[in-house]
């Protein structure tokens, strides 16, 4: 089945969209706001991008056809964020602060979500996530309701039990973390994994030999 996705709606663009790339790693995004409240809000457009310097991006669209999401307000306004990794067990508390609160609510009260200083940005880091990236704006595009958030990471802290700082090797299997899939409401979670070692060309010319 072929979709030309200029010539369909924007709600199916998202379903067709959503459906085929999964699972998507969830950002819960941490801002402030100009009266130094805090907002916070899941985004499954998110990923990272590069490691020199090390980059994520953020897929922000808008609240409605016109109006930006408070996040990328935030981030306009300030310039700094905090990416707070969703896991198994805050996955429910994430999904609350999701709700289209009105402006000026702080959704990590609402979710019985406690907030950590940061170290380097103003807006806190959420407490019990296993993984917070403390970021600063490197670039924003709008495309359409679309924009692209691209953040250079200053800091992470990585929770004690789930990294060897000696090797910088983190535990991916005790983060438990949680992943989009398709809409209105899956998820999945990170725990069933299986190794396959990237090979070398010497190596793969002896697996293709007959």
């Amino acid at each position: 089945m072929r979709f030309d996705m200029d010539q369909i709606a924007a709600r199916d663009r998202y379903k067709l969209l959503t459906g085929v790339v999964v699972p998507r790693p969830i950002a819960l995004v941490t801002t402030l706001d100009a009266a130094g409240g805090v907002n916070a809000a899941p985004f499954s457009f998110f990923n990272a991008m590069g490691a020199d310097p090390p980059l994520v991006v953020l897929g922000v669209g808008n609240r409605s056809r016109e109006e930006p999401k408070d996040t990328a307000k935030n981030i306009r306004a300030g310039g700094e964020f905090v990416v707070n990794i969703v896991s198994e067990a805050i996955a429910e508390r994430m999904n609350i602060t999701a709700v289209d609160f009105p402006h000026g609510t702080d959704e990590l009260a609402a979710a019985g979500l406690a907030s950590a200083p940061s170290h380097r940005v103003k807006p806190p880091r959420v407490a019990e996530s296993p993984v917070n990236m403390e970021c600063r704006e490197v670039a924003t595009t709008e495309i359409g309701r679309n924009r692209v958030i691209l953040g250079e990471v200053l800091v992470m802290h990585v929770r004690d039990d789930c990294v060897d700082p000696a090797k910088f090797y983190v535990f991916t299997e005790k983060l438990h973390a949680v992943g989009r899939m398709h809409a209105p409401g899956w998820y999945c979670r990170t725990d069933d994994q299986f190794v396959m070692e990237r090979m070398t060309h010497a190596e793969w010319l002896k697996t293709s030999k007959p």
